[in-house]
């Protein structure tokens, strides 16, 4: 589901709409914001998980798979608009609880995300691997 408000829309308002999306448990609308060639990438991904996956089928698969984080608090965003407007650097913090144990949660990430005709096209996330492999342990 595209932003209209009379212009494109900035990679800023793509991620912020996306997060929105997946904070509300909405999946499909996370998934209505990425071209059908859509990458997510995870450099830092541990050992057996995967590093890359490509398109919006792989992506749910990936997503829809991943133990449940209630946020507690707002995520603190801070969006660097790069010379290039299709890109941006999003550094991210989110703390919250994994929904099945109650565990805490609170995990760090520097996203590079390149946007295509409103939509994300790449999303390449470098996060702490021991804090989502605490997260499944204790999910």
């Amino acid at each position: 589901m595209p932003i209209d408000n009379g212009r494109p829309p900035t990679p800023a308002e793509i991620f912020g709409a996306a997060l929105e999306s997946l904070n509300g448990e909405d999946l499909d609308g996370l998934i209505e914001r990425c071209t059908d060639d859509v990458v997510f990438e995870f450099p830092f991904a541990p050992n057996g998980k995967p590093r890359r996956i490509e398109g919006k089928d792989q992506v749910r698969d990936y997503l829809g798979a991943l133990p449940g984080i209630e946020i507690t608090a707002p995520p603190s965003i801070d969006v660097h608009q790069t010379t290039d407007p299709d890109k941006a650097v999003i550094e991210m913090r989110a703390t919250g609880r994994v929904t099945t144990t109650g565990a805490p949660f609170d995990q760090s990430y520097v996203v590079v995300l390149v946007v295509s005709d409103g939509l994300i096209s790449r999303y390449r996330d470098y996060w702490n691997p021991l804090v989502a492999l605490e997260t499944e342990k204790s999910a």
